[in-house]
């Protein structure tokens, strides 16, 4: 039987699509709420494919529309955040010029656009090389967390999205932030991977960040029809039952085609499944942050209180 000219996109020949220009500016009707401080989120987990660069472009896009100052530094020499989010990435300074000294981390930041504060700090060709460059400096592992002490005041939100290895970058990464933030893909691979990052992040805190957080968890590319995603879900849910964000990011064309147009999910199909649950994602990220509202003790109030014939 012949197919229609309409096929889906899964079954049509692959191109390269031209990146499409966002139009405008996203926003959402209900603000998000607002951190205490600065949280600087690293984004990691050394097994590829999980969906750590799609989660970091994709909640960053979220917050941003939430009203929110975000910044996403592009710490994989493939540098697809940076062409998820749009901006040049080839021959400009990046990350690695921060990293060697040779660029002060203000003068590489680049905007975003189609979001009201979302700056990107992209990678580079030469970040390939910052593995063997890092090794002869002096506290090599600090040089992203001295880098990020100058601009963190004017960010709500700074997400690092690590390559998918455990390296100096990788341990740069880990020093600089205070928050761990370590997708999931719902498949039993994942989650013999997950131990060793665990390792790497107890030595970390314990040698060079103690402040260091794993503080949430996401699964991602989750196919609830089967029973090997649901198992991991249990898993995940039991061993992490106050990291799991509890909204798992489903399998959908539209999040994996976003990156083509150089857009995230959020401007590329903001109705999708995808866009949905990583705006939900967001959200939930932004209320655990958000400022904790004072017990409000009537003990202390009344004190102010005069009593009859008294001059207040």
């Amino acid at each position: 039987m012949s197919q229609s000219g309409d096929d889906s996109r899964e079954t049509s020949i692959p191109t390269t699509p031209a990146p499409t220009k966002v139009v405008g500016v996203r926003r959402l009707k209900e603000a998000m709420a607002k951190p205490a401080s600065t949280r600087i989120f690293t984004v990691a987990n050394q097994k590829g494919g999980v969906g750590k660069t799609t989660t970091t472009v994709n909640i960053a896009a979220a917050l941003s529309m939430g009203g929110l100052r975000v910044l996403v530094i592009d710490l994989d020499p493939q540098g697809n955040a940076s062409t998820a989010l749009g901006v040049p990435h080839r021959d400009n300074a990046g990350i690695y010029e921060v990293l060697m000294g040779s660029s002060d981390i203000s003068t590489v930041v680049q905007k975003v656009a189609g979001f009201p504060v979302l700056d990107c700090i992209s990678s580079n060709t030469s970040l390939a090389n910052a593995e063997i460059n890092l090794v002869s400096m002096v506290a090599r592992e600090l040089q992203l967390k001295e880098a990020l002490e100058t601009i963190s005041v004017n960010y709500d939100y700074i997400f690092i999205d690590c390559p998918p290895s455990l390296g100096l970058l990788t341990v740069n990464a880990f020093a600089a932030a205070k928050e761990l933030l370590i997708p999931i893909q719902a498949e039993y691979y994942a989650l013999e991977g997950l131990s060793q990052l665990l390792e790497t992040y107890a030595v970390v805190k314990k040698r060079l960040n103690p402040t260091l957080n794993l503080s949430t968890i996401v699964l991602t590319m989750f196919d609830g029809r089967t029973r090997l995603a649901n198992d991991v879900a249990a898993n995940v849910r039991s061993h992490f039952p106050n990291e799991l964000i509890d909204i798992p990011i489903p399998r959908a064309v539209r999040v994996s085609e976003a990156p083509s147009y150089s857009q995230t999910v959020m401007t590329y199909d903001p109705l999708s499944p995808g866009a949905i649950a990583y705006m939900q994602v967001a959200r939930e990220i932004a209320e655990r942050g958000k400022v904790k509202e004072e017990n409000f003790d009537s003990n202390v109030v009344s004190i102010n209180y005069k009593k009859d014939g008294e001059i207040a």
